[in-house]
């Protein structure tokens, strides 16, 4: 894989980020917040709520839920990828950018930001890490979340318990579905490389998934 170029940059938290993959890391996380404001307001519907003062709220709470999910996803693959002393940046996909918010507005989603590309050599198990490294972020956000629905729940605030059910709902499916080794999946990766981590950690996310959602407190992220 040919090195990513993106001109200078800068250092956060000991890793180096170029310009470009930081516009694109924003870009991603603006495009998939609006997106997921759109869709789980209803598609087209939506958009005069979004026009609306309560739409800030609306994208607000997209934005600190599935965008985080997907950028904190993305960059958990280049922490461990420059871990194993990899060149790795995240690269958006503005095309499929564009086809997450034009589905939401059809009422469904379709999602795929971009990806972080590396290059070096690696073993079977450092390619292993590397994949099951999003997922895995995605499982401990779902858990971060967790305590945001109790306080919701506890205040009787909707809009906290919507934030927080969002939160767990979106990284829970996140991780489950990266985690189906099919294509350019994480999945496959990882099976490829470990089989029994693979499955142990696909039926964790897929029944965690299924859990949540066909719960009382699941219904509040819809």
């Amino acid at each position: 894989m040919s090195r990513p170029h993106g001109g200078r940059g800068v250092r956060i938290g000991g890793l180096q980020f170029s310009r470009t993959e930081l516009r694109d890391l924003l870009v991603a996380w603006i495009a998939l917040g609006v997106a997921f404001a759109v869709f789980f307001e209803g598609g087209a519907r939506a958009l005069s709520a979004l026009l609306s003062p309560v739409g800030v709220v609306l994208v607000g709470i997209s934005l600190a839920t599935a965008g985080v999910a997907f950028l904190l996803h993305e960059v958990a693959h280049k922490v461990v990828a420059v871990h194993y002393d990899q060149v790795a940046e995240f690269r958006a996909d503005h095309g499929m950018l564009f086809l997450a918010v034009m589905s939401a507005f059809l009422g469904f989603i379709f999602a795929a930001p971009g990806a972080v590309h590396h290059r070096g050599r690696l073993t079977p198990r450092e390619h292993g890490h590397i994949a099951l490294a999003g997922p895995a972020v995605n499982l401990g956000l779902s858990v971060l979340f967790a305590p945001v629905l109790v306080i919701g729940f506890a205040t009787q605030s909707t809009i906290v318990s919507v934030l927080g059910a969002r939160g767990v709902a979106i990284n829970l499916f996140l991780a489950a579905f990266n985690l189906i080794p099919y294509g350019p999946l994480d999945g496959k990766t990882v099976i490829g490389w470990n089989k029994p981590v693979w499955a142990a950690c696909f039926v964790v996310s897929a029944v965690a998934t299924a859990g949540f959602l066909m719960s009382g407190a699941g219904a509040y992220a819809f």
